[in-house]
């Protein structure tokens, strides 16, 4: 699969949302929150309004209640030369919760690690074993990778063909991972289906279960941070796009 950047917002908000008591709010924001937005932060905003970061499945919303109480405002706020006063705002009290929590899912997740454990950029690449684009990937990644400057950390998933699952869960419980990942993936030898305890056959339904709740459709899909932020890569990037992932030239 070729690369689409897509936005990682909609995916992460429908994972549990850590919302504000609601014992406090004044009552168009409660109203707001029974309709069906989930209620995040509350901050000071210009103009002496209150605003309240706010999320829904779709993505997130900054809500500014008037200085009346009774009246509120959803929208982007702008300045008078037309700057967008809301995106930091829900940087702060929407966006960096969810990209915390789902940077925590994937350190717990079950990976394979591709390169120094000292490397200063750490990229997640969901991976199945039948998938040729994660083996492009994979190559595409070797200058970095070999130079020490990143570390790839295979999460491995069986979704593509029906021995996927057991491919995955033979990498993960070979007695030498990484030695196993990167002959699978290079000029060696691929990877043979055989059983597996079912300790290993768990990591792998785990990792699958986890690539559907981010909402992912195909491998290989790769995360990394950008400042707070986490970016989602899908397929093969672009030269640019793994220039960007894998912070800087090839060396």
């Amino acid at each position: 699969m070729r690369n689409r950047r897509t936005p990682l917002l909609a995916s992460l908000l429908m994972l549990s949302p850590v919302a504000l008591a609601d014992d406090h709010w004044p009552a168009p924001v409660k109203a707001l929150s029974e309709q069906g937005l989930t209620i995040h932060g509350e901050f000071e905003a210009p103009g002496g309004l209150t605003g309240y970061g706010a999320s829904h499945s779709g993505g997130e919303v900054a809500i500014y209640l008037l200085p009346d109480g009774e009246h509120a405002i959803v929208g982007t706020l702008v300045d008078a030369a037309g700057e967008d006063l809301s995106a930091a705002a829900l940087d702060e009290h929407v966006r960096a919760e969810r990209f915390a929590e789902v940077w925590r899912e994937l350190e717990d997740s079950h990976w394979i690690a591709d390169g120094d454990p000292d490397a200063e950029r750490i990229l997640y690449t969901f991976t199945d074993p039948n998938c040729p684009y994660c083996r492009r990937f994979w190559q595409d990644t070797r200058p970095w990778v070999e130079a020490g400057e990143v570390q790839l950390r295979h999460i491995m998933v069986g979704i593509l063909e029906s021995d996927s699952p057991a491919k995955a869960a033979s990498l993960l419980g070979a007695e030498d991972p990484a030695a196993a990942l990167r002959a699978h993936s290079g000029p060696g030898e691929e990877i043979e289906a055989g059983p597996q305890p079912r300790e290993i056959e768990e990591r792998v339904y785990a990792n699958n279960q986890l690539f559907d709740s981010l909402g992912f459709v195909a491998t290989p899909t790769t995360l990394y941070r950008d400042g707070d932020r986490v970016e989602r890569l899908q397929g093969v990037p672009e030269p640019e796009a793994l220039k960007e992932a894998m912070g800087g030239p090839a060396p």
